[in-house]
């Protein structure tokens, strides 16, 4: 089970700080998981910019130009957001038993470690 999962809201951890034009400290919710390259997609964070080739489009209109888009960060740069205290936190695992219609089952959670509330 991955710590970080789509939809999360991460905090940048490493980088240059914001007065320095980096992200470190922004917050943002996960986009995207390439589970093959251990990086994530986050909102707001690492935007670059594409350049475009002008070209036409089936009606005739062009487009082209520069384009921002946000570009992978690694998984380690960034850290899980602590729901209560806002701050960010590592990810624990508790097992549950769940009982759902006369049968149990075990279910893995995941957990802020440093608040102990559920994610």
């Amino acid at each position: 089970m991955a710590n970080i999962k789509k939809g999360d809201l991460v905090e940048v951890i490493s980088g240059a700080k914001q007065s320095r034009g980096g992200y470190r400290g922004k917050q943002g919710r996960v986009l995207e998981v390439l589970t093959e390259k251990n990086r994530v997609i986050v909102e707001g964070i690492n935007y670059v910019t594409k350049h475009v080739r002008v070209s036409q489009s089936n009606r005739g209109s062009k487009e082209g130009g520069l384009e921002q888009h946000e570009a992978p960060i690694h998984v380690s740069n960034v850290a899980l957001v602590d729901p209560k205290t806002k701050k960010p936190t590592r990810v624990g695992y508790r097992v549950e038993e769940v009982e759902k219609n006369g049968a149990t089952k075990t279910v893995r959670v995941r957990y802020a470690k440093k608040s102990g509330k559920d994610l």
